[in-house]
């Protein structure tokens, strides 16, 4: 498909649209990037918004917006907007405005600032049940379950999310390794065919997490994703990626759901593995 051609047939379902994202972004002019890695990372506004705010949050027109729908196979934007309803209208909240009232009623005192952290922190929970696929986390956790050594990299904000899945594998005794980069050190060549990598990066997404799961990849290890968006560079390495998306507090994000993900996946990895051993 080139970057003026659509597909014959619109994507059928959410996995499809993200696959066909993913192939299409690199190939994309800048507008239509644009509004690209503004589906991506927003697929929750799709469904409740018109093409205008749309347009105007990836600043846009709404003429490029439009194109962007067509390019990735729909006849127009109410086409692709019917897909995102079928999957997310009834299920995620409006949380944008709730926030605004709660920073507008709290005058910015510590008691409001916590109150608008427990509302996202709901609000990104309310989320990670629509954003994980089923078939994906079963995926991820068979993956996990087989592997010989399960290596872990996150950087930045994704490394406690990382270095709390080394805990919890280390006192359930599952063989992991934490590639944390303490003084500049590369374990890379720890990882071996066999193995399996669980890399960790959010947007704007790490550059050295995603070049270990590119080597990874090349050594013939299996991939599991934590991320954040439909293209997120770990989508393009074939990975098994596991969707989670916080709600920001301002420029600040807690990463609640993330950890409520990480817990399921550790758990699950661990009883599997247990009941094959018994």
């Amino acid at each position: 498909m080139s970057d003026t051609t659509p597909d014959t047939a619109p994507p059928a379902s959410m996995e499809e649209f993200g696959t066909r994202l993913t192939q299409v972004s690199d190939r994309l002019p800048k507008r239509l990037r644009q509004c690209a890695d503004f589906v991506a990372r927003n697929p929750e506004r799709i469904a409740v918004s018109t093409v205008a705010e749309l347009a105007e949050a990836a600043g846009v027109q709404p003429s490029a917006f439009m194109r962007f729908c067509q390019i990735m196979g729909f006849s127009g934007f109410s086409q692709m907007q019917r897909l995102f309803r079928d999957s997310y209208a009834q299920r995620w909240p409006d949380y944008r405005t709730r926030l605004e009232n709660l920073k507008s009623a709290g005058n910015g005192s510590p008691s409001a600032l916590l109150a608008e952290f427990v509302e996202a922190g709901r609000n990104s929970l309310e989320k990670l049940a629509h954003t994980v696929e089923a078939g994906a986390l079963e995926q991820a956790v068979e993956v996990l379950a087989q592997a010989r050594m399960i290596h872990l990299v996150g950087m930045k904000r994704a490394f406690p999310v990382a270095s709390y899945l080394s805990y919890v594998f280390d006192n359930m005794d599952i063989p992991s390794f934490l590639h944390d980069r303490v003084g500049n050190l590369d374990h890379r060549h720890a990882i071996l065919p066999g193995d399996a990598l669980v890399a960790i990066t959010f947007a704007p997404y790490t550059h050295e997490t995603v070049e270990l799961a590119t080597y990874a990849r090349d050594k013939g290890c299996a991939l599991v994703a934590l991320t954040d968006a439909l293209n997120s560079p770990l989508h393009r390495l074939g990975a098994t990626a596991l969707m989670v998306s916080e709600v920001d507090v301002g420029a600040f994000r807690a990463l609640s759901a993330t950890f409520s993900l990480t817990v399921a996946l550790a758990v699950a990895v661990g009883t599997r593995r247990n009941s094959r051993a018994n």
